[in-house]
């Protein structure tokens, strides 16, 4: 068994910060990459940021030089920190990990429950 559990999302103003943090546990063998995504009423869910095992961040266009993904592999944890929040930014945010677990050969992808982010003056 294998869960992703997030936090720190809530209501900030217009040009505000928020972070967001996820751990992932249970039957883990490695973990290859974490990432976020999020998804708007009405719309597509859409990459964030991802990192891989190495450190290798990547980027949605509309994020870029304003948040910024680490992760700890000690902890399983991956965090998000959104600088300059702006109101479509208004989501649900989702953990995302690319697990190999102690009991499987193969390794796939798991999701966290969501945390609402809502950004409005």
């Amino acid at each position: 068994q294998v869960q992703l559990v997030e936090s720190g999302g809530g209501l900030v103003q217009p040009g505000g910060s928020l972070r967001l943090s996820c751990t992932a546990s249970g039957t883990i063998f490695r973990i290859y990459a974490m990432g976020w995504y999020r998804q708007a009423p009405g719309s597509q869910r859409e990459l964030v940021a991802s990192i891989t095992s190495d450190g290798n961040p990547n980027y949605a266009d509309s994020v870029k030089g304003r948040f910024t993904i680490s992760r700890d592999n000690a902890k399983n944890t991956v965090a998000v920190e959104m600088n300059s929040l702006k109101p479509e930014d208004t989501a649900v945010y989702y953990c995302n990990a690319f697990i190999r677990s102690t009991n499987l050969v193969a390794s796939r992808v798991y999701w966290g429950q969501g945390t609402q982010v809502t950004v409005s003056s």
